[in-house]
């Protein structure tokens, strides 16, 4: 079985790719794992369709890419703990016993926050590398997933707002996104949430590329007054996400989405409060803080 990649908009070549002749149910071989690696660093997100992966076959096929991050836990409840096995997380609407959450339940309140643009597990020293979404049950209408390019971004950024945020740190954390959403915390969980600070530009390992990092999560830059960071964060991000850099997936049962967090931001569509959406996602480890990448 031949893997080929195409892009899934013939306008944008290096941004999302199709992947067919695969089965990633399978142990892939070097050559096959070599391709995919290649393609993520093409394209920065590939769409895999049709793989009907049980939770084990998904654990087992991340691994083959790196280090598991281990699943975090949504401050909340806990009605959703234990639904999955350890290593996934659980983008779900559903409680342990498979009940839609309550409208007013924390933990489905916290989830909101995937609505917003980012790069998971940026509140982190070091932070995701990819993330792979397996689209267990889809709702009958809404809940796309949208990817915006950050590599285009920061290509298309004034000269002049490059020079500016070029060395500039950005901090990170749950805090700034979930605020922004009303999300209130207990003094504890603002203690366990304490700013990471990131590279507001990143380069890309293999390519060399630059681009910018950009989430949610990111609240305010280093060394700047706060109402200047978060407006500058604002204008930055309103120019990142703008359509033309923008893919929306329209997810089909079964599908897995791998996307690079440290080239794209992403965000979550809504959908119909009353129906099912079960997405369960495995996250590949980062090397190193992006503090030590920068140096």
């Amino acid at each position: 079985m031949t893997i080929t990649i195409e892009p899934a908009v013939q306008q944008r070549p290096d941004f999302v790719g199709i992947v067919s002749g695969i089965d990633l149910r399978q142990t892939l071989s070097s050559e096959q794992l070599a391709m995919i690696e290649s393609g993520m660093d093409h394209y920065g997100v590939l769409v895999f369709r049709n793989q009907q992966l049980t939770d084990d076959q998904q654990l087992a096929f991340t691994r083959q890419l790196g280090p598991i991050e281990p699943a975090y836990g949504v401050p909340g409840d806990d009605v959703q703990k234990n639904r999955l096995p350890p290593g996934l997380n659980d983008i779900s609407n559903l409680d342990r016993d498979s009940k839609l959450l309550a409208a007013d339940d924390r933990q489905r309140l916290f989830h909101l926050g995937n609505m917003l643009w980012h790069s998971d597990s940026s509140y982190k020293a070091t932070p995701a590398k990819y993330s792979l979404l397996s689209a267990r049950v889809i709702p009958d209408q809404g809940g796309n997933t949208e990817f915006a390019d950050m590599r285009a971004a920061w290509d298309t950024l004034d000269t002049s707002t490059q020079r500016l945020i070029r060395k500039t740190l950005c901090e990170h954390s749950r805090l700034y996104s979930r605020r922004d959403l009303g999300f209130e915390f207990t003094e504890e969980e603002v203690k366990k949430f304490a700013p990471i600070a990131h590279p507001l530009v990143r380069r890309h390992p293999v390519t060399g590329r630059l681009s910018l990092y950009l989430s949610a999560h990111g609240g305010t830059l280093v060394g700047w007054l706060f109402p200047e960071a978060r407006s500058l964060l604002a204008e930055i991000t309103e120019h990142a996400t703008q359509r033309e850099r923008v893919h929306a997936h329209v997810w089909q049962q079964y599908d897995l989405v791998m996307w690079d967090n440290r080239v794209s931001v992403h965000r979550a569509r809504r959908f119909p409060i009353d129906q099912v959406r079960d997405m369960r996602r495995t996250t590949v480890e980062g090397v190193a803080p992006t503090l030590e990448e920068a140096s």
